[in-house]
């Protein structure tokens, strides 16, 4: 795992790329990622207790795109949301997700399984993001709730993110 002086030493060579970023984002052992004003919600017909088959429904048909400075979920409701910062790793160099326990010590969940950030990525992160509190929470645009690790691979991927992922050229 990268410490402080390792994410440092990654950036100012170019090893990493995170734009934009300022240094009091950058912690002891991660860098803290800011929410910007892409949001995606369930539609409407997805929220009256039907069965949903995901085999037959992807996120992309059940969720709608919203701009706004802020969003308010309900107890138990889920969003995903765009970070501001564009990552940019090395095929050897892979990033892990996590919340921040300032946020999660008041019920919000920041990454429900995907953490990985693939070696070679060159996108925005989309953070999935679930109210567990029982009161409706209020996020803003900047807020950092989520932060990343680094990690370095023994050896490079034959396959970096950025040019096999199909999701990759898009965020």
């Amino acid at each position: 795992m990268l410490s402080d002086f390792d994410i440092k030493e990654y950036l100012k060579k170019g090893r990493i790329k995170i734009k934009p970023i300022n240094q009091d984002q950058i912690g002891q052992a991660s860098v803290d990622l800011t929410l910007s004003d892409e949001w995606w919600v369930f539609k409407n017909k997805y929220l009256d207790g039907r069965i949903v088959d995901l085999s037959e429904v992807s996120f992309k048909e059940a969720t709608k795109k919203i701009k706004s400075k802020s969003i308010t979920l309900q107890h138990d409701e889920v969003c995903l949301a765009k970070t501001v910062e564009k990552i940019t790793l090395p095929p050897d160099v892979m990033g892990i997700l996590g919340g921040r326990s300032r946020y999660a010590r008041m019920g919000l969940t920041v990454h429900i399984t995907s953490a990985v950030v693939q070696p070679g990525s060159n996108n925005h992160q989309v953070l999935e993001i679930v109210n567990f509190a029982p009161f409706p929470i209020k996020l803003h645009t900047g807020m950092r709730v989520s932060q990343i690790f680094f990690q370095k691979m023994e050896s490079k991927t034959s396959r970096p993110y950025s040019q096999f992922g199909k999701i990759a050229k898009k965020q």
